[in-house]
């Protein structure tokens, strides 16, 4: 923001800017912004701007904050001399694992070398001499290699993983500190997601205590297949559809949370950044919504073809006087689908544009990306052949012969020879030769 020179009260101060100064700028700049856009009012940028001085962003002229009231007038104010930002961690360089899957040769948890019984050795000629070789370097000491196997954990890890680098590599970030706690990921969630579905690639729920009130899911089908809905038991009356549809809305509107997450929100808020690319903000998209807990991904999956399908429904009467049918999708459940924690004003643009977009491309983004799935089931298949050729180095020879051993059991036939032709057997055509002449 550009700082001046004020006057205030015969007085005059370096370096700051008045408030409407400071709404004026920073409105201009979300209306610009492809996070937001020109929906942005003047009142929501006040607020922010309530929220900066209380977090000590900016200051009053006099370095008063946190208890003052932010208003639209020409009071003055600063930025501090320190920034109220803690210092960011170094990150560490881009990897291509997010979390280090073991080596084979690396001891099993909650073992060490140390505690491995020994018998006590009587130190003789021979023994001395080779610990002293040892000692000096002439021969190398040996150690104990701990046969890992792949195990239903291991295979959990590979999965978060191979996850979250492809999420990072898409949004381009050298680390998801910023986005996401890794920690709070769950893999067995990503693995429920990629596996456990329909023919129509709806999560199945192992827990039926999670799923959507039978009441909830009739009502949803009810107004999906408007008006030729098979178990519809209730007779119809003037206004009925809109009275379901209220149903829907006051379940999905009392959630404890959004179905994208509180932990979730910084990640899928990231991705609005890559709209523009849309090919590139699906995918992004597809690998967020794995990481949801599966009821969410369900219920989020049953809530978005309702939508669609209701948007496209030319025969559904309208639902609310004075608003569109895509419009009031939108504004009625962006915020059980997307909200922060800590709730801004701005939250609800946002959570409109993702919504959004979302409807537009549910089909492909709430899909399981086919690159990923395939890239870790081919590292876990590696893996689990590179375990079992350790263990059982007869049984893989057998099972998966090397080149050498499929030479000696299937050799080489002998090559026929190529016929002979009747023109090669004559002699090469010779050029004309040029003699001397016999005569005189």
């Amino acid at each position: 923001m550009p700082l001046r020179k004020h006057r205030c009260r015969f007085k005059s101060y370096e370096h700051c800017f008045t408030a409407a100064e400071a709404v004026d700028w920073l409105h201009e700049l979300l209306r610009c912004s492809q996070n937001f856009g020109p929906e942005v009012t003047r009142k929501q940028t006040v607020q922010l701007l309530k929220k900066f001085l209380k977090n000590h962003v900016i200051e009053d002229i006099k370095g008063k904050w946190g208890q003052e009231d932010f208003e639209d007038n020409r009071h003055l104010y600063r930025f501090p001399p320190s920034s109220p930002l803690k210092p960011y961690p170094k990150k560490p360089p881009y990897q291509k694992d997010v979390i280090k899957f073991p080596e084979w040769n690396d001891p099993a948890p909650g073992t060490s070398q140390e505690n491995i019984p020994v018998r006590p050795v009587v130190m003789n000629s021979e023994m001395w001499y080779k610990r002293h070789s040892i000692a000096i370097g002439e021969v190398p000491a040996c150690r104990l290699v701990h046969r890992r196997q792949l195990t239903e954990a291991n295979v959990e890890e590979i999965w978060k993983s191979m996850t979250l680098s492809y999420l990072q590599k898409i949004l381009g970030l050298d680390s998801l500190e910023e986005v996401l706690d890794i920690k709070l990921v769950n893999s067995k969630f990503i693995i429920h997601n990629v596996y456990s579905v329909s023919k129509q690639g709806v999560v199945i729920l192992d827990d039926k205590s999670k799923e959507l009130p039978h009441w909830v899911l009739s009502a949803m089908k009810c107004l999906a297949n408007w008006p030729n809905c098979s178990d519809l038991k209730q007779p119809m009356y003037l206004g009925f559809e809109k009275d379901v549809f209220k149903t829907i809305a006051d379940y999905y509107g009392h959630l404890k949370e959004p179905l994208l997450t509180f932990h979730l929100f910084d990640a899928f808020v990231s991705v609005l950044g890559l709209l523009q690319k849309e090919k590139v903000a699906v995918e992004a998209f597809q690998i967020c919504c794995l990481l949801l807990p599966p009821e969410n991904r369900r219920k989020l999956q049953l809530l978005m073809r309702m939508m669609a399908r209701i948007c496209l429904n030319k025969e559904m009467p309208p639902l609310c006087d004075g608003f569109g049918t895509r419009t009031l999708m939108v504004q009625t459940f962006s915020r059980c689908i997307l909200c922060s924690k800590d709730e801004v004003d701005l939250d609800e643009l946002l959570a409109a544009r993702l919504v959004t977009f979302l409807m537009d491309n549910y089909q492909e983004i709430l899909k399981v990306p086919l690159d990923l799935q395939t890239s870790i089931e081919e590292r876990v298949a590696h893996l689990r052949r590179v375990q079992f050729q350790k263990s059982y180095p007869e049984v893989y020879q057998e099972r998966f012969p090397t080149p050498e051993s499929e030479a000696l059991l299937f050799p080489e036939k002998p090559k026929p020879k190529p016929q002979l032709l009747m023109w090669a057997l004559k002699k090469p055509f010779q050029p004309f030769q040029r003699t001397r002449s016999f005569r005189m």
